[in-house]
């Protein structure tokens, strides 16, 4: 029996940080990974990650997935793909299958990280070919280059329906409307402002009932919900559409935990069924750690710092870390543990509908809840949004989240955060803006905008973010489309800036009136209905 100082089951971001963790202290680490390809969901998440430098903000998630498995690689940790890990047991000792064999491990310490699984949302036809989760959308679009279908139907406005709903417009897909049971979005708001201001609808309080189709998917049914999420009789509607696409949420994978006799509880918060754990990942059974989703739904990012102190601090426990060095490292990384989960959209925060205003005091939009913009109402409510003439950016980033990466990217420090990452973004008005353009690359939310109504003759300039494929040239006329995605005027594009450091998010500048400035905000290119 083949026997490793530390075993890690998943090759997800949390396996492979423990991994990572537990190597560069000098174990021999091995990874098991049932998948064909190692990184887990990292590779399908191609938008930039929230945080701050530490958490790897403004990264696209596929390129912190390769640095990830550059840095196990260098390391010299072993990863067994196509590896199904069967069982743990007594003595620590794991069951493999490869290859068609059963092969036994022990290790001096094991990491569980093996993720989580999408929810299913069970309605009249949902087995149906054409209903299909979020995750494997992802899939087929960002792995195998797939359309899922030509018309989605989006169900879920969490963070993950929000952002793969962007992705499927990127993808060429149309997406006509994403609901949500829920009575408000359930995800940031500035992933929801993306596809407002592109032409998708949210209906909260609605539902899927049915999906109509003869061997496929041929259309849907929605309703609105009660109180009690029932839909009620009356308010059915059919939607055109070819796709059912489900986001309504992730259930951890903790099966190996429980079977290896850790001691288990039912949180909601965290998803399900989870392994009771210290702060270091420590289960109840010595020697057997547990990280990432399948300890609690949390983002990719918190699912990296987990796995790091588990793998560390089985160094520690294994004597390749005295306690000083892994309290040195450990502290470091609750620091930034802590700011990832902090904000209105924290761990604790989840199902809380009774937040109304932002930590500074600012009223949160009602519209922004409901139906994905900020409507114009919302307009001088927050100091970043308020245009006064000149070359200015104008931020449309009103909820406390977790990001930092526009103060970093301003060359001139226009931008400031401060040290907590949640605090809303703010402008120094003693600070000239060069237009650079470099804050509206590193806006993961793609919530920056830059204006100028120097330009004269009335006309004036939106920079805007532009993630869609071809990219439009200088002179092409369009039309410029307002927060809620309802044209606002005619356009024409002055320029379409890009650079490395925008990493794939290159800055649009399109001519408008002056009187449409604070109201433009996207740019849909003649003849081109799909933005893409």
């Amino acid at each position: 029996m083949k026997r490793y100082e530390v075993i890690v089951i998943g090759a997800g971001p949390a396996g492979l940080s423990a991994a990572c963790a537990a190597a560069e202290a000098g174990l021999e680490t091995v990874v098991f990974d049932e998948n064909a390809r190692p990184g887990g969901q990292l590779f399908k998440q191609i938008h930039k990650f929230f945080g701050s430098r530490e958490h790897q903000a403004r990264v696209r998630g596929v390129r912190i997935g390769e640095n990830l498995l550059k840095r196990a690689d260098e390391l010299g940790v072993k990863t067994v793909l196509g590896a199904t890990v069967l069982g743990v047991y007594e003595q620590k000792e794991v069951a493999v299958r490869t290859e068609g064999e059963v092969r036994s491990y022990r290790g001096d310490a094991i990491v569980i990280a093996t993720g989580a699984s999408e929810n299913m949302l069970t309605f009249d036809g949902w087995t149906l070919p054409g209903v299909i989760g979020a995750g494997a959308a992802q899939t087929l679009m960002n792995m195998h280059g797939v359309r899922p279908g030509a018309r989605v139907l989006m169900v879920g406005s969490g963070n993950v329906g929000l952002v793969v709903s962007f992705q499927l417009l990127q993808a060429g897909c149309e997406v006509p409307i994403v609901v949500d049971a829920a009575p408000r979005i359930g995800g940031y708001g500035v992933h929801a402002s993306k596809l407002a201001r592109a032409g998708v609808e949210f209906r909260t309080s609605h539902t899927v009932v049915k999906a109509i189709g003869a061997g496929r998917v041929e259309g849907a049914v929605i309703a609105e919900v009660d109180g009690s999420f029932a839909p009620i009789p009356g308010t059915e509607e059919t939607i055109d559409v070819d796709t059912i696409c489900i986001a309504v949420g992730l259930s951890p994978m903790s099966q190996l935990a429980d079977n290896a006799g850790c001691e288990m509880e039912y949180d909601s918060a965290k998803g399900g069924y989870v392994p009771t754990l210290n702060d270091e990942g420590l289960s109840s059974v010595p020697g057997i750690y547990c990280a990432g989703d399948m300890a609690g739904i949390e983002e990719a990012s918190s699912a990296m710092i987990q796995g790091s102190i588990a793998g560390a601090a089985i160094a520690r426990d294994l004597g390749y870390l005295t306690p000083d060095e892994f309290g040195e490292r450990a502290e470091r990384w609750r620091r930034s543990l802590d700011g990832i989960r902090s904000g209105m959209f924290a761990p604790g925060m989840k199902g809380r509908t009774d937040i109304t205003n932002t930590d500074e005091g600012y009223p949160l939009s009602a519209s922004l809840l409901a139906r994905g913009f900020l409507d114009g109402a919302d307009d001088g409510i927050f100091p970043s949004m308020i245009y006064s003439g000149g070359m200015r950016p104008i931020i449309e980033c009103t909820q406390n989240i977790p990001c930092d990466p526009c103060q970093d990217a301003c060359p001139r420090g226009c931008i400031v955060v401060g040290e907590d990452i949640t605090d809303l973004p703010r402008l120094d008005i003693g600070k000239k803006c060069t237009g650079c353009a470099l804050c509206v690359g590193a806006c993961s939310g793609q919530a920056i905008f830059l204006i100028d109504d120097s330009l004269g003759d009335g006309y004036g300039t939106v920079g805007l973010p532009y993630e869609f494929l071809p990219l439009p040239s200088p002179g092409d006329p369009g039309k410029a489309l307002g927060r809620d995605g309802e044209v606002v005027c005619d356009a024409s594009v002055v320029e379409v800036r890009d650079s490395k450091a925008m990493d794939k998010t290159p800055m649009l500048v399109m001519k408008v009136p002056v009187s449409a400035l604070g109201r433009a905000r996207f740019f849909r290119p003649a003849e081109n209905k799909n933005y893409a």
